[in-house]
């Protein structure tokens, strides 16, 4: 298996950024590859390069002592990594980014989106792009590995483990660090038990809406609590919370958010499957499947303007995308043959969608209606948003 996986899109994106904004930010859980793409900018930069890694004490007690002093003589291309463990460094750029005689532009990487954004909205508006970084993406990895991508997700070294057993092993680790150093890192008093506890039972809720109090009673604890730990890992960008759209159509709308593992991996670990033919047995496998198709397609067509909808009567959609002032659909279907139902018609005439697609594991593209399409997800990234003239 190839040891290496490029993420040209990304680095593309890094480069791009950098042309056009003084600091470039980052954004991506634990172990994603920010750390990888930023090395990979500073190697490539064509002149000078430091890379600051904020997890290194020493670096921070650098840093903390004459911060602006050190940023402000800085040349070329500076990485901050894990810059969340130092968030009053955004202070410090922000009158470094405006001066005219700046000689450096500063690459960021962070995996808690609270306390960057947070900084970054105060201090550093009008000076940043962002880069999502999210795990591989199908086009990285080869449309011909969907399976193993699927049941593995999409953090390299998860993708990469020679077997199985190796998998397991890597992510008991990853888990394990993430709440016992991870969490505790960014202030939050929340117990590893108590969050581990939590994110297990969210495993199999994975992709319905979201009940506070219903978890909370699972949990034995109140509905404030279980609201945290969903912000915490939503903050950590190990779940998605997916808004419904809630334009008023005079209808009874499903209001609260749907919650998914943006790793497959990691539901799949923490749902107790090792194998990948275990997975077809599990009850939650057509769950499994609309959260990883989900997540591919916003690796294809990005996070922005990303909906769900529903209605109490039972209409819904998996995803609607807002480009271009118009509504495209998608419903993921794990199924070899997949078909219209009379929900989909509804929320075609409902939303005024331009066109639904059925995203399916298979291989072949087919309509099934003059708006509905069947679509390989293997195909997902090659859609053109865009009204057919």
């Amino acid at each position: 298996m190839q040891q290496y996986i490029a993420r040209p899109d990304l680095r593309a994106d890094i480069v791009s950024g950098l042309s056009q904004v003084p600091v470039v930010a980052l954004l991506g859980a634990r172990q994603v590859g920010k750390t990888t793409l930023a090395q990979q900018a500073a190697s490539e930069w064509p002149g000078p390069s430091t890379l600051l890694d904020l997890e290194v004490a020493a670096v921070r007690q650098a840093l903390s002592a004459t911060p602006e002093r050190l940023l402000r003589q800085s040349e070329g291309l500076v990485v901050l990594d894990e810059v969340q463990r130092m968030p009053a460094l955004f202070e410090v750029l922000r009158p470094i980014c405006d001066d005219r005689n700046r000689k450096a532009v500063f690459l960021l990487a962070g995996s808690a989106s609270w306390d960057l954004i947070q900084g970054i909205s105060e201090t550093l508006a009008g000076r940043i792009l962002f880069v999502d970084v999210g795990g591989f993406s199908l086009a990285e990895v080869g449309r011909q590995n969907q399976d193993r991508l699927w049941m593995r997700g999409g953090f390299p070294r998860a993708w990469l483990a020679r077997s199985a057993a190796e998998w397991t092993r890597w992510m008991e680790s990853f888990t394990r660090t993430f709440l016992e150093r991870d969490i505790p890192g960014l202030g939050s008093r929340v117990s590893p038990e108590a969050l581990g506890r939590f994110w297990r039972m969210l495993a199999h809720f994975h992709g319905q809406v979201w009940n506070a109090t219903e978890l909370g009673r699972s949990m034995d604890v109140s509905a404030t609590a279980v609201n945290h730990y969903r912000d915490l890992l939503a903050g950590t960008f190990m779940i998605r919370v997916l808004p419904p759209w809630r334009e008023s159509l005079g209808k009874r709308l499903l209001k609260s958010p749907k919650v998914y593992l943006r790793d497959s991996g990691i539901l799949h670990f923490l749902l107790g499957l090792e194998e990948t033919q275990e997975l077809p047995l599990h009850p939650r496998y057509g769950a499994s499947w609309e959260g990883f198709a989900l997540e591919q397609t916003l690796l294809a067509h990005g996070e922005r303007e990303a909906y769900y909808y529903g209605t109490r009567r039972g209409a819904e959609l998996d995803l609607m995308l807002k480009r271009r002032g118009r509504r495209w659909g998608f419903e993921f279907k794990c199924t070899d043959a997949p078909r219209t139902t009379r929900s989909m018609h509804i929320v075609i005439e409902d939303l005024g969608l331009e066109r639904l697609w059925v995203v399916y594991p298979g291989d072949r593209e087919y309509p099934l209606t003059e708006t509905i399409t069947a679509l390989p997800l293997k195909n997902v990234r090659d859609l053109e948003l865009r009204p057919v003239q």
